[in-house]
């Protein structure tokens, strides 16, 4: 069962982002705040649950939410200043946009780059344990999914709307014949050092 709050009396956003090890794509980030008293059975770590799932908590978080927002951070950003510094300024990003200011900042992971003046708690698995951070991985997940299945459309030759960007054997191989795109992270090893591995069954 997901805890509601790390501290009763206290304004918390729970923070997470999607799509640190993809090859292609931003890195999104969500930060929600629930009231204290929200409650839901199903609501879990988003890699825990059916997309049918994730899309059905989405709407329920966005209507019971006291504020979120979600905010990426594009590959050519992530070129520039590294996976973990994006994923970090994406969750800024996402705190900068809530209309409730937090007191408090629960952070799926081990580390972060404090924001403001806001205190802040990093969580491992945090996403399984507290409610307002599965909530923010679920939003992170499904805002960074319809975006990769739009860029789907301009490259279909990449199967994003099945990948969503991740290092497939599928994913790689479309590298592997037809190169890079404009949205994949040049920093990334887009293609392993012994190719032929993609051709093994």
């Amino acid at each position: 069962m997901l805890k509601n709050f790390y501290r009763k009396n206290t304004i918390e956003a729970g923070c997470d982002e999607a799509g640190r090890g993809c090859l292609a794509g931003p890195v999104y980030a969500a930060a929600v705040i629930l009231p204290k008293n929200f409650s839901n059975k199903k609501l879990n770590d988003s890699k825990q649950l059916t997309e049918v799932d994730r899309y059905a908590l989405r709407a329920i978080i966005e209507k019971k939410a006291i504020s979120y927002a979600v905010a990426p951070v594009h590959h050519y950003e992530i070129d520039k200043i590294n996976i973990l510094n994006a994923s970090f300024l994406a969750m800024h990003r996402a705190i900068d946009n809530l209309k409730t200011q937090p007191e408090l900042l629960l952070i799926d992971g081990n580390r972060f780059t404090p924001y403001q003046n806001i205190k802040h708690k990093c969580i491992i698995k945090g996403d399984a344990k507290f409610m307002a951070i599965a909530a923010a991985s679920i939003l992170a997940k499904t805002y960074r999914d319809d975006y990769m299945r739009k860029q789907h459309e301009k490259y279909p030759a990449y199967n994003w709307q099945q990948n969503k960007g991740y290092p497939t054997k599928e994913h790689r191989l479309a590298i592997y014949h037809h190169g890079s795109t404009a949205l994949h992270r040049q920093s990334f090893k887009l293609l392993p050092d012994n190719q032929l591995s993609l051709f093994k069954i």
